[in-house]
């Protein structure tokens, strides 16, 4: 299993702590435990093979932090989210904006243009253009507003007019 995977595990779990409510140790502990993640495999090539010690741990630890920090993180959503309405951010988009900007601000580990480059590709495969094109400006944002930087990181795309002209108009 890749990090790649391990990133989108957490990303699962993290749409259904918002769903559910659920505490972060009791889901993480339900989703691994008593063989449920075996019988996913059939389900999802996802879940074809269980996560070694390096990634259950970076598992745990995205969960957890996400959960730990959600009010924080939520924050820096609100204030990036230049033209988007709360109400119009779907779970699986905050999700993955969690996920990266709990992986900018509190994983050392990785690095901020990785985190963005693998939001994005995530978005691709669970939201349509408009919202990829919201959580790169998000997160463009926040790297140009909190960590100084000038330009969004590189192989970073750039938000495309059309998704400008979007966000400017909700």
């Amino acid at each position: 299993m890749t990090r790649t995977d391990a990133r989108e595990i957490a990303v699962r779990l993290l749409y259904s702590l918002a769903v559910t409510g659920q505490e972060p140790e009791a889901l993480l502990d339900a989703f691994f435990g008593d063989g449920h993640f075996e019988t996913l495999g059939g389900e999802d090539e996802l879940f074809a093979r269980c996560p070694d010690k390096k990634q259950m741990a970076y598992i745990r630890s995205l969960v957890t932090l996400c959960a730990e920090h959600r009010e924080t993180l939520d924050d820096y959503i609100k204030k990036y989210s230049k033209g988007w309405k709360p109400e119009r951010i779907s779970k699986t988009a905050a999700a993955v904006l969690r996920c990266a900007l709990c992986e900018i601000l509190y994983l050392e580990d990785v690095p901020d243009s990785a985190a963005i480059n693998e939001a994005v590709e995530l978005a691709k495969r669970y939201d349509e253009q408009d919202t990829v094109a919201f959580i790169n400006g998000v997160l463009g944002g926040f790297m140009r507003g909190e960590k100084g930087n000038a330009a969004v990181p590189e192989g970073a795309e750039p938000v495309p007019p059309e998704a400008e002209a979007l966000q400017e108009n909700e």
